[in-house]
């Protein structure tokens, strides 16, 4: 009845015991001050059941931003370690944990900091700027965002009890297989990715769909803003490249589960069928993070240049190249592994090509500044920051893309600097600057911008002292996932990397400490105009902070930065008769429900608790009927009420 829980399972190292401790204290102290303040109704009834998806997406960000904290402190864990345990000296930790802390770190940064941030952005902006007052499945869109969480809580859950995977961050085989690691951690690090992947590719198709079929009348596609362009590329990926993992991740919990040995070495198995299928979806996915930021920079160049976008067509023509050559990329992450001298040239050569569109980018933001009249905000500085770190990842990048080289280098540090560059400098700095650009959106107030720029210095100077001395240890033969060393020349370098991440980490405290400030103070940083940063697209046409149904009069767009030509022009108010009534959905508790029982099911299957897996997958299923068959989900909202709420905003 009880599986295989014991208390054999609870934490055991002083690393773990304070975590362990650190996380339900932590909830309480939030519990006791939602109760003290009396703010649980309000919580449930203004944020957890609203199908609004601005305040989907900042919850999404507000996870994103806790789990950053994670992430960046394991990796604070990771370069102590490696700054101490040369020679004789240990370090802080054991073998075991710094391999949990490495896949840790690895899985958080990118499941739940990097996909929460792009899922949570676009949430927020997509609809507007394609003037829709939703996505297209409002309730879909919450049940995403609770997958999300539920595998969030699981990644975090191992802290408390059973440890987390030791196997790296794509969990390769025999690494992973259960004769070699019989413990639950892989198990929490297959359902945690499981569950939160199911509800991104369910978000893949809700975005997707809405581009296609909510566009404003007269949007057709080469009218829509760039970042909308970049968003459907993107949810192109999700759709093709996701069924991928699942796939991959169902096949080795059978392993796991049911003995089955379809990535074993024995009984006909194979470990490349999981490398190749892991990789297949680990390329596209690299690229799934960075397009939107691609999107994000194009915005706030055009903004900040105060010029319109240079080369329009030619980023499109760009998004899309880099859509197709990224799913023919992906056997350049195993160059080593025997392929043969053909399969590596045909692969290395893709790879070459697909910075070609890459490049093309950077050049048309150059463009687009060249003659402008530049204002350096916070904004700015974050695309300034990413130009300098992402075209070294880039370089770096196109090295690797030897196979030759790639053999020298293989497995290096060299090789983790490089994967940092592009996903810090190119993802991270990108959803930084539209959380900064675009936050008057949400909050009706701008972040304190000093303190932004601060914060982005602080990073792109810890960047730098964290990875650069990194590329120098893999052409000195350190390999990756090492947590001793015994050549003393090492040392010096991984103790400048350290104080890198640490400075990293004083970013991302001045970064909390801006949207802190910016509370404090937003009366005095609020913005009565309506248009903060006087951008060109359509989302500045609704006044900040947007309202829950984004646009009272649908607008009609005739061309691209149709908001932008509108102020221009001096278009008139729309007077009583332009508002008609409008149908909305109603908030619903359902998508908590299914998250939770999501959790549960991760939970008993980790555990082998197969009652309770049972109970809680059919449980899914009735929640999910209930909602089927549900037909209270809408209610209408007044010509009468748009049009005073319009008339008081205006005020």
């Amino acid at each position: 009845m009880f599986g295989r829980l014991s208390l054999d399972y609870l934490p055991h190292e002083p690393a773990t015991i304070g975590a362990a401790v650190a996380m339900p204290l932590a909830l309480i102290a939030i519990a006791v001050a939602l109760t003290y303040y009396k703010k649980w109704r309000w919580l449930w009834r203004e944020w957890l059941t609203s199908l609004d998806a601005k305040k989907i997406g900042v919850m999404y960000i507000v996870v994103a931003i806790v789990m950053l904290l994670r992430g960046v402190a394991d990796a604070v864990m990771l370069r102590m370690q490696t700054a101490l345990a040369v020679g004789d000296n240990p370090g802080l930790f054991s073998v075991d944990t710094f391999q949990q802390v490495f896949t840790a770190h690895g899985t958080i940064m990118i499941f739940f900091v990097a996909m929460g941030l792009m899922f949570g952005i676009i949430n927020v902006v997509m609809p507007l700027q394609i003037g829709a007052r939703d996505v297209a499945f409002p309730w879909l869109n919450s049940v995403s965002f609770w997958l999300f969480v539920a595998g969030m809580i699981l990644v975090n859950g191992a802290l408390l009890f059973g440890g987390f995977s030791n196997g790296g961050w794509l969990g390769y085989p025999p690494l992973t297989e259960l004769q070699y690691n019989p413990g639950p951690g892989v198990d929490y690090w297959i359902w945690a990715l499981q569950i939160a992947g199911i509800g991104s590719l369910l978000s893949g198709i809700n975005f997707t769909v809405t581009i296609l079929k909510k566009r404003a009348p007269g949007m057709t596609l080469m009218k829509m803003p760039i970042f909308v362009w970049s968003v459907l590329v993107t949810m192109v990926l999700v759709m093709i490249s996701f069924p991928m993992l699942t796939s991959a991740l169902s096949l080795l919990a059978l392993d796991r589960t049911l003995d089955m040995h379809f990535f074993t070495s024995n009984m006909g198995g194979n470990p490349m069928m999981y490398i190749n299928l892991i990789w297949a979806w680990g390329h596209p996915e690299v690229y799934i993070l960075v397009l939107p930021a691609f999107g994000i920079y194009s915005e706030v160049v055009a903004t900040f240049a105060r010029k319109k976008l240079f080369g329009y067509k030619t980023m499109v023509a760009a998004l899309v190249a880099i859509m197709f050559f990224s799913f023919v990329v992906w056997q350049h992450h195993f160059f080593t592994m025997g392929a043969g001298a053909n399969v590596n040239a045909f692969f290395g050569i893709m790879t070459m090509i697909i910075a070609i569109p890459t490049g093309v980018k950077i050049f048309n933001w150059l463009f687009t500044m060249y003659r402008g009249r530049i204002r350096f905000t916070a904004p700015f500085v974050w695309f300034m920051c990413f130009v300098v770190t992402f075209t070294i990842g880039g370089v770096t990048g196109v090295l690797m893309a030897v196979p030759a080289l790639d053999f020298q280098i293989h497995n290096s540090m060299f090789l983790v600097a490089h994967f940092h560059n592009v996903i810090i400098g190119g993802v991270v700095f990108g959803y930084l600057a539209g959380i900064t650009y675009w936050f008057p959106k949400v909050l009706g107030f701008r972040l304190h911008d000093r303190l932004g720029r601060w914060s982005a210095y602080a990073w792109q100077v810890g960047f730098l002292l964290a990875f650069l001395p990194l590329y120098a240890l893999g052409l000195m033969g350190a390999v990756r996932r090492i947590d001793h060393y015994t050549d003393p020349s090492w040392q010096p370098f991984f103790i400048v990397s350290a104080v890198g991440v640490l400075t990293i980490a004083l970013g991302i405290g001045l970064f909390v400490l801006q949207i802190g400030v910016s509370v404090w103070q937003r009366k005095k940083l609020r913005d009565t105009n309506g248009d903060p940063w006087d951008g060109r697209t359509l989302e500045w046409s609704v006044p900040s902070p947007a309202p829950h149904y984004n646009f009272a009069i649908q607008p009609t767009v005739s061309r691209i930065d149709e908001w932008w030509y509108q102020k221009k022009d001096g278009v008139a108010r729309p007077t009583r008769n332009d508002y008609k009534d409008i149908v909305l959905p109603k908030n619903s508790g359902l998508g908590v429900a299914i998250g939770l029982l999501c959790f549960v099911f991760g939970g008993a299957v980790i555990w082998h608790l197969w009652w309770l897996a049972a109970l809680a997958f059919v449980g899914v299923i009735v929640v999910i009927l209930v909602r089927t068959f549900d037909e209270n989900t809408e209610y209408t909202m007044t010509a009468e009420k748009l049009y005073q709420e319009a008339k008081e905003a205006r005020v």
